[in-house]
Order: structure tokens, then sequence, then C-alpha cells
């Protein structure tokens, strides 16, 4: 059942970050009951609802949360909850009676979960953004791209997920921990600024100390050096190269019969000559015919999938990283768990009136779910 069974979260519905978080607590075990609004509101982009993956592993109850009655149910479920997770705007659940205040007033042992993009407070708590301003802010935005050329977009792994969700999760956990301690519930501020910020520790550590400019493109994990970055075959299709270790290297150029760039790896001013060496190259053979060339050597090297391709790779199949629900490629809960492994995730199943004792069963008892239902707060 995962290493969360027993746990149970509100989800208040959100884009992004905060149902990315309430999936990956679901994957793990968690019973999540994911709040609606009765009214849809185009939240996110519009998609047929079985290709939302991050929706997966949780039901739903949609609420008018501008119903007092409304609001008073989610509190009730709030008091039997472990954690609620949120993702408006500061000061909107405060001003739908659901802020942190009434909730932990319910629930003392409660961990509230917020995740915004500028965080609860700060000049810039109240504006809008997405991913690439929240990247852009913390310096990760204008690291990512190649010399003399453009920052460069990257999909949003960065701010949302990694940035964010991950942090909330973490936040969420650390909270949950310290509660079994002091037996008192916190409220978690996790912004995408900040998240980023902390992901970015490393290069802030190499620019101090001289190893890292501010020129995209020229450094060594950002596609500056030759020895780390991706090559194209006669095929258009990818590589990717990486051996940054001298021995990874030397087997590397073994293979592509450029033996003697070894001796300048570190030479900067011959990086961009060795590039171009090592481009042309790889443009004599197919993609897969410099997999053939590389297999069994110890080289940092792998192929540049796309989305559709990975699940297919020999080594993910073998993992069982994906599988397919409702007739959807998509991830396994990750990560692994030796005595405690999760189920098989399945695929979001949104309100049905009659599941209604399934769906609040862990939260509400018959009679208020009757109650609710009576009062026309509960579809």
């Amino acid at each position: 059942m995962g290493p969360l069974h027993g746990l149970k979260v509100i989800e208040l519905a959100g884009i992004g970050p905060g149902p990315m978080a309430a999936m990956l607590l679901a994957d793990l075990g968690a019973t999540v009951l994911r709040v609606d609004r009765r009214e849809p509101a185009g939240l996110g982009v519009p998609r047929p609802q079985k290709y939302d993956l991050l929706l997966r592993n949780r039901r739903s109850l949609p609420l008018d949360l501008k119903d007092p009655a409304a609001v008073e149910l989610v509190l009730d479920m709030v008091s039997r909850s472990d954690v609620l997770i949120e993702g408006f705007r500061p000061g909107v659940t405060e001003r739908l009676g659901l802020g942190p205040d009434e909730c932990l007033a319910r629930n003392p042992k409660l961990i509230y979960g917020r995740i915004t993009g500028w965080g609860q407070d700060g000049p810039l708590a109240q504006d809008v953004g997405h991913d690439l301003n929240y990247i852009a802010l913390t310096g990760a935005l204008h690291a990512i791209g190649r010399a003399g050329q453009a920052p460069a977009p990257p999909i949003n792994l960065v701010g949302d997920f990694g940035g964010g969700t991950l942090y909330l999760v973490i936040g969420i956990l650390a909270a949950l921990q310290e509660m079994r301690v002091s037996g008192k519930g916190q409220v978690i501020d996790a912004a995408m600024v900040d998240g980023v910020a902390s992901l970015m520790t490393q290069p802030h550590g190499t620019f101090a100390a001289g190893m890292m400019s501010n020129e995209r493109g020229t450094n060594i994990t950002d596609s500056g050096a030759p020895f780390y970055d991706a090559y194209q075959c006669s095929d258009g299709k990818w590589v990717s190269l990486a051996p940054v270790e001298a021995k990874f290297y030397a087997a590397a150029l073994r293979v592509l019969g450029l033996e003697d760039l070894l001796a300048e790896q570190w030479t900067r001013d011959r990086w961009p000559q060795a590039k171009a060496r090592i481009a042309a190259t790889f443009l004599t053979r197919t993609r897969d015919q410099w997999c053939a060339a590389f297999e069994g050597v110890e080289a940092c090297f792998a192929p540049v999938l796309t989305i559709d391709e990975a699940p297919q790779h020999p080594h993910l199949q073998a993992r069982g990283t994906y599988t397919e629900i409702d007739g959807v490629t998509q991830p396994m809960p990750a990560p692994r768990f030796s005595r405690t492994p999760p189920d098989k995730p399945k695929p979001f199943r949104p309100w049905v009136a009659r599941e209604a004792g399934e769906i609040l069963g862990p939260w509400l008892d018959e009679a208020a779910i009757a109650s609710a239902r009576r009062a026309g707060v509960v579809e």
C-alpha cells in the first residue's frame, strides 16, 4: 500500500506544483481527496481528464467554497486530516475561511502546505507568474543556454516541479516528523523562488570560486566543454556525452578516434576546436550506430530519447520505470521501497454521488455525509 499508507490529505484544487505534490503523496500510499470547484474555472491548460496525469490516485469532491456550509464541511474534514495542500495566491484561503488559523484551530496537528511562485510575503507576493519567471529571477534561466544565444526556456521542471513540488513535499514530510515529537502542526511556505535558489547552491559556490562565469555556454556543464554536451548524428538524432573524468573522456575519445584531444581536456581556449571535431565525428554515423559503438564502454554516453522513445528503452523496461494506465503511458511512482512498495497508480476518479460513502468515508461518518447531501453542499 506504500510507505504513506494511513496518511490523510486534503488538496484544494489548483494547477501544476500543488497537484503534483498531492500525486506524489498519493503515489506513496496516502489517501488524498481533491476538493474541486463546482463550476469549472479553466484551471491550467485544458485537456481531456484522462491525460491530466497529475490527478491520478485520488478522488474528487466538487464544492462551492463561497458557500459557508461547504467551508464548514471542509473544516470538518480538516479535523480528521494530517495534511492540507493549497496553491492559491497569499490571502485567498484566509478570505474563504480556510486559512491556517481556522484549520489549525480545528486540528492543531495539521500540516498546512502552501505552494506559490513568489512566497507568502515580499514585494512580489501578490504578482502573477509562471515557472519561467521564477527561474529568471533566481539566476537559473540566465545560466541555461548556449554561448552567444538567448537564455533557453526549459520545460517547467526547474521552477514548478523541482523548486516547487519537491520542496513542498520535503517540507510536509519534515513537518510530519517534527509533529511526532512536538505534537504540533505548522504551516509550510514553499515558494518556487526559494526552491530554485536552493537548487542553485552548487553553482553559487562554483561561481564564487571563480570556476564558473556568467557567460552561459562557456562552462563545464552548460555546453561549454566538449566533454559535456549533446551531439547530432547523421540521421538527425542526438546523443549525450558527459565524460568529465579523464579516464572516461579517454575511453570516449578512443571510440571516436580522437585520442589526441585528451591532453587538452582542461585547456579552455581549445574547447571550441575540440567540440567542432567531436561534432563532425558524430555526424558520420547514425544514433543507433553510435549506441552500438559505445556499448559496454565506460564513457558516460547515452542516446537522447524522445518522450515516446524513453519507455521503450531496455533499461527502463527492465526496471518497470513506466506503465500504462487507462491507455496512457506514464511513469511509475518513485523512489523504490524494499518493504512497503506502493501499488500501481490508478486513474483519477471524479465525484460520483452514489459513491459518496466510499469517497468521504475516511473523513466523515454516514450521518455527516447524509446531512451534507440534504443541505445541497454535496451533490
